[in-house]
C-alpha cells in the first residue's frame, strides 16, 4: 500500500497541484549526487514510490533530456511537472529545482566573501581545494570509462585535450569539430560511433501509474506546429525582454548585460554536464571577464559540490563574487550588487532549459520509443574527457603551485589531494564526505601546523 492508501494493483489517485508543489520543494532541499543521485530519487520517488508516472514514460523523458544541452534532471523534473500539470507545473517543478540551491549558494558565497579571511574558514578551503582535484578526475575517470568505447573515440578525446590545453581554442570550438568529426565519422564508420551505455529497459512490477504507458498524451502535450512555434517565440521574447531591460538601464558593456549573455551562450553548451562546461565559464569568467580569481573559481566548485540542485549552480557563486568584487550598484551596496549579479548568472542559464522542455515536449510525447544519442553527441561526450582532463590539471597546477612553478610545491595539497583521490577511487567514498573531511583536516592544518 502506498502513502495515499492505494494498493499496487490500482492506479494512484490524481496528484493536486498542492501535492505536486510539496514534492517539487522537498526534491530541491534533497537533490544531492550530482545527476545520477538526482535521476535515482526521482525515479524512487515518482516510479517506484508514488507511481505519478511509469518507468517507460520516466526513461523515454530522461533519453530527451540527456541530448539536450543543459542540466539533464533538473529538465527531466521540468518535464514530468509539464506532463502533470501544464506550463506552470513545468515551471514549479523546475523552478523549486533550483532556487533552494541558489539561496543556499547566495549565502555560502557572501559568508566566503565576507569571512573569507576568518582563519578557520581559510583553512576549510585550503583543505576542501585538493579534494576538488580528486573530484574532477573522477569525472573524467567517469564519463571516460562510459564514452570511450573504441580508439576513434580515445584519439578525439586527446586531441580535444591537445587543443584545449595547447593550443588554447575556446571550448565552442572544439565542441563544434568534434560534433563535425561525428557527423562525418558516423557515416562513414557508424561502429565507431554508437552510443554506449544508456539506461537500460524498463522494468515492469512497480504496479499501474498515474501517467502509464498507454495512457494517452493530454490534450497540452500533443504536438502542433503552431504550438512550436508560439513557445518558441515566447522564449525569445523573454529573452529579449529581459536582455533589452539590462542594455537600456546599464549599457550593453556593463558587468550584468555581460553576464546576461555570457551565461546564455554558457547554457546552450552543456552536453555532457556541468563538468564539460566548466572550463567555458573558465575562460570566460576568470580569464577573459576576471569576475573571480582562479582560487576562487574551485572554491565555487568546491560549494556546488556541497550543496543540492544541479553542479552547473557554481555559476550562481561565479555571478555572486562577480557582482561583489565589480560592485555594480556602488561601494556602499556590495551585497546588492552580488544578488543581482548572481540572479542574472542563473536566470539566463536556465531559461534555456525551460525552453526547450516546452519546445520539444509535445514532439517526444509523439513517439514512445527511446531515442538514441548521434554520432555527433557521442563525439562530443568523447570530445568532454578530454576537457575535463585538462581541467583537473588547471586546477591541480593553482592547488599545488599557488605561487606559480617558480615557487616549491605546497606539499600539504599534494598529500590532501592523494588521500582524496584514494577515498574516492578505491575506496569509493562519496564526494559531500569526502569535501567534509578534506574542509576538516585544512582547518586542522591552518590552525595548528
Amino acid at each position: 500500500m502506498d502513502v495515499t492508501g492505494n494498493t499496487q494493483s490500482n492506479p494512484p489517485q490524481i496528484v493536486t497541484r498542492g501535492q505536486a508543489f510539496a514534492y517539487w520543494l522537498k526534491l530541491g532541499f534533497i537533490s544531492f549526487g550530482g545527476p545520477a543521485g538526482q535521476i535515482a530519487i526521482m525515479h524512487h520517488d515518482l516510479v517506484e514510490k508514488k507511481r505519478w508516472i511509469s518507468e517507460k514514460r520516466f526513461l523515454h523523458a530522461l533519453n530527451y533530456c540527456m541530448v539536450l544541452p543543459g542540466p539533464e534532471a533538473q529538465q527531466l523534473a521540468t518535464y514530468i511537472g509539464w506532463l502533470m500539470h501544464r506550463t506552470a507545473g513545468g515551471i514549479v517543478a523546475g523552478g523549486l529545482f533550483v532556487l533552494p540551491s541558489f539561496f543556499i549558494l547566495a549565502a555560502l558565497a557572501y559568508i566566503y566573501m565576507a569571512y573569507g579571511a576568518v582563519p578557520a574558514v581559510a583553512g576549510a578551503f585550503y583543505g576542501i581545494k585538493p579534494a576538488v582535484v580528486a573530484i574532477v578526475l573522477f569525472a573524467a575517470y567517469r564519463i571516460g570509462s562510459r564514452a570511450l568505447k573504441n580508439m576513434v573515440l580515445w584519439a578525439i578525446s586527446a586531441l580535444a585535450f591537445i587543443a584545449i590545453f595547447a593550443l588554447k581554442l575556446p571550448f565552442p570550438a572544439i565542441v563544434l569539430a568534434a560534433g563535425l568529426i561525428g557527423h562525418v565519422g558516423g557515416r562513414i564508420s557508424p561502429e565507431h560511433f554508437k552510443a554506449g551505455g544508456g539506461h537500460g529497459a524498463a522494468k515492469q512490477g512497480f504496479g499501474p501509474a498515474l501517467i502509464d504507458d498507454d495512457t494517452p498524451t493530454p490534450p497540452h502535450a500533443r504536438f502542433s506546429w503552431a504550438g512550436l512555434a508560439r513557445v518558441a517565440a515566447v522564449g525569445a521574447g523573454i529573452w529579449l525582454v529581459a536582455m533589452a531591460a539590462l542594455v537600456a538601464r546599464y549599457g550593453w558593456e556593463s558587468t550584468l548585460t555581460q553576464m546576461g549573455w555570457f551565461f546564455t551562450k554558457a547554457a546552450l553548451l552543456t552536453f555532457g554536464g556541468a563538468y564539460a562546461v566548466l572550463p567555458y565559464v573558465y575562460q570566460g569568467a576568470v580569464e577573459h571577464y576576471q569576475w573571480l580569481t582562479p582560487a576562487q573559481m574551485i572554491d565555487g566548485l568546491a560549494l556546488g559540490e556541497t550543496t543540492p540542485g544541479p553542479l552547473i549552480m557554481v555559476i550562481t557563486f561565479v555571478g555572486f563574487v562577480g557582482g561583489w568584487v565589480r560592485q555594480v550598484f556602488g561601494a556602499d551596496a556590495v551585497l546588492a550588487s552580488a544578488l543581482a549579479a548572481s540572479a542574472v548568472a542563473t536566470f539566463f542559464t536556465f531559461l534555456p532549459s525551460f525552453v526547450f522542455i516546452f519546445m520539444g515536449g509535445p514532439f517526444i510525447e509523439t513517439t514512445h520509443g527511446n531515442l538514441k544519442l548521434t554520432a555527433p553527441l557521442t563525439a562530443i561526450t568523447a570530445a568532454v574527457v578530454g576537457v575535463i582532463i585538462n581541467l583537473a590539471l588547471f586546477f591541480a597546477y593553482h592547488v599545488f603551485w599557488p605561487g606559480g612553478t617558480d615557487q616549491a610545491a605546497d606539499l600539504a595539497s599534494i598529500l590532501l589531494a592523494a588521500l582524496a583521490t584514494l577515498a574516492i577511487f578505491r575506496f569509493k567514498l562519496g564526494v559531500i564526505p569526502v569535501i567534509l573531511a578534506s574542509g576538516c583536516a585544512g582547518m586542522l592544518w591552518k590552525l595548528f601546523a
